[in-house]
């Protein structure tokens, strides 16, 4: 019967203790960072300022959405989930109304084909419907006043969480 060696285990209890000490260290070193958030410089209609947003099964990343009042930002969303969401950004009234038209629109049956929802131009806000793997981009003007809500109308998304926080900033100089 063949045996370890001594030395072998005690190799072994080295790099585990080792790896369990490195692993301490990156732990420390991630907790003590301060976070840190890149200035906003904000767009304007000549040169838009770019905002990536991922869309998940139940959440917006990234979160809080970052704004100016005033500036133009291109949108590019992607829906990264298993399933179909929308992004809708506007006033509480602009969210009523793309609730409500998603509800009126919601098939009785699964596999049924739902008409398209729409709204009043009036409290149309910003609205992008995305199939899974789809992606869309949009130029947007950003309110000077006013608040902002960024939720997924798709009946039962918000409920599940699907609501993203938006933080309006002040500019960055350059």
């Amino acid at each position: 019967m063949l045996m370890p060696r001594r030395f072998e285990v005690r190799d072994y209890r080295r790099r585990r203790q080792a790896t369990a000490g490195l692993a301490g260290l990156a732990l420390a070193a991630c907790l003590s960072a301060a976070p840190t958030s890149d200035p906003v410089i904000p767009g304007s209609a000549e040169a838009p300022r770019a905002i990536n947003v991922i869309m998940r099964d139940y959440l917006f990343e990234p979160t809080p959405l970052r704004l100016v009042r005033g500036e133009t930002v291109r949108f590019t969303v992607i829906n990264a989930g298993l399933l179909a969401h929308d992004f809708v950004l506007g006033a509480a009234d602009v969210q009523t109304a793309w609730a409500s038209a998603e509800a009126v629109s919601t098939p009785p049956a699964f596999t049924a084909t739902p008409p398209p929802a729409s709204v009043l131009p009036a409290l149309a806000g910003l609205r992008i419907y995305l199939l899974t793997g789809q992606s869309a981009s949009i130029l947007y003007a950003v309110p000077p006043a006013g608040d902002l809500l960024l939720v997924c109308q798709v009946p039962g998304h918000a409920a599940l969480g699907m609501v993203g926080a938006i933080a309006v900033v002040e500019p960055s100089s350059p």
